[in-house]
């Protein structure tokens, strides 16, 4: 990486005062952009185009963050071909077009890679783009269990890799205001959090046998998840709810958020307790294979809660919005979402309102906005040196580790006792679940 930016720095300003003075007239603007600043600029690749691929628009295609667009990489021709449509949008310039992310890897010029492949896909591809040299953005979750959860810290400490993990919320302006207020005696001592979501998802198909979808690499989608054949309905989407072998529910899929939020303001690690009462509960003959109604609570040190309640298909907004997280203290509360957070005293009489503050997306499907577009940047200039991570992978993954338990608890249908130093789980059965079983080869 040094080398090369140094051969360009050399080579291009070298003759700088020569070329750029007396041709940048004549120079068009691309070819301009790519000498000025070039030392400085990284090389990205997307894997993964599905709904989050907006969210990375901005911050790629902004100036400010001095980056390039190599490849646009999907296992499924027709998000590779969306992609570009939608990226040519916001560039001047055609980024490579990749079925295999093993290949995108292999090309030394890339940088970074984000990683928005299903769920399964993300520690794996994520280690993989570390040993090949990249740094790495890893949307939520950013494992798929528990040992995935401890081998991409392990990575990302082994390769000297910068590794930011897609819960944008901590890159939220008034999120962080407020979570430091909380910290400094805003609402006293904070001792409980509420993390909520809430969604009206409608049936989801069941799976039938089907040809592969025209277009779709159906081993490469698999990848180290074992392998079977391709059912309808499963590559876009509702792999979510199809069982263990690729999703991680809705804990996985969204309380990722409000859970860190949540962890974040009461300032925890990992919990000393996990209970969990979950059931599918809408449309018991359809597809959907997972809890869809969900409410764990999650007991720390010092007799700080963490309570989380997620429904998936029953849109009632229980706290009066979809999703969100409510902290409690000794002296007040506070409800803080991706827009806007309020402050209240212990007799609920209301102190501040931040009001709309932000645009980020909230329960809609794909979605991005101002907060990803800061969370991904945090990453470009953490890897510049120029500032510090904001969810760092070694914490990041402590939040993560409450989606494991959870989803744990729910599948052997007990709660159990964790080991709130090391996040060891205190119950054989629980432990048993601590992996996965991997296609051969594919193993981490």
């Amino acid at each position: 990486m040094t080398s090369r930016r140094n051969f360009i720095k050399k080579t291009a300003l070298a003759g700088a005062g020569i070329t750029v003075a007396s041709s940048a007239m004549a120079m068009s603007a691309k070819s301009y952009n790519n000498i000025i600043g070039s030392n400085d600029r990284l090389n990205v690749a997307i894997a993964g185009l599905g709904r989050r691929l907006g969210a990375f628009k901005d911050p790629i295609a902004t100036k400010e963050s001095n980056v390039k667009l190599l490849y646009l990489c999907d296992v499924m021709e027709s998000q590779r071909l969306k992609g570009l449509k939608e990226f040519r949008q916001h560039i001047n310039y055609n980024p490579n077009l990749e079925n295999d992310i093993r290949k995108v890897l292999d090309d030394k010029n890339v940088d970074v890679l984000i990683n928005a492949t299903p769920d399964h896909w993300h520690t794996p591809g994520s280690i993989m783009a570390m040993k090949a040299g990249k740094h790495v953005y890893v949307e939520k979750p950013c494992s798929h269990n528990m040992y995935e959860n401890e081998q991409l810290v392990k990575a990302s400490k082994a390769y000297s890799k910068v590794v930011q993990m897609g819960n944008q919320q901590r890159s939220s302006g008034h999120t962080i205001e407020i979570i430091n207020e909380i910290h400094n005696g805003i609402i006293g001592t904070p001792y409980k959090a509420v993390a909520f979501y809430s969604n009206g998802r409608g049936e989801a198909p069941l799976q039938k046998s089907a040809p592969i979808p025209a277009g779709l690499d159906w081993d490469l989608w698999q990848g180290p998840a074992p392998r079977r054949a391709y059912t309808s309905e499963t590559w876009n989407y509702n792999w979510h709810w199809y069982g263990w072998d690729y999703g991680t529910a809705e804990a996985g899929n969204n309380g990722t958020h409000e859970l860190d939020v949540a962890r974040w303001a009461l300032q925890v690690n990992y919990p000393k307790q996990v209970y969990v009462e979950a059931e599918k509960r809408q449309f018991l003959n359809d597809g959907w294979e997972m809890y869809d109604d969900m409410e764990a609570t999650f007991k720390f040190a010092d007799n700080k809660v963490i309570k989380w309640n997620g429904k998936s298909r029953n849109n009632y907004t229980t706290y009066g919005a979809g999703r969100g997280t409510i902290i409690y203290g000794s002296e007040g509360s506070v409800f803080v979402d991706r827009g806007k957070y309020i402050l209240y005293d212990r007799n609920g009489k209301l102190i501040r309102d931040s009001k709309t503050t932000s645009n980020e997306s909230g329960t809609a499907l794909g979605g991005g906005g101002d907060t990803s577009t800061k969370h991904v940047q945090n990453l470009f200039d953490t890897i510049r040196g120029k500032a510090v991570l904001t969810a760092p992978i070694d914490d990041a993954s402590k939040s993560m580790a409450m989606v494991h338990y959870a989803n744990i608890a729910f599948r052997i249908n007990s709660g159990f006792d964790v080991d709130d130093t090391t996040g060891v789980i205190y119950n054989r059965e629980a432990m048993k679940l601590w992996s996965r079983t991997y296609e051969p080869g594919w193993e981490i």
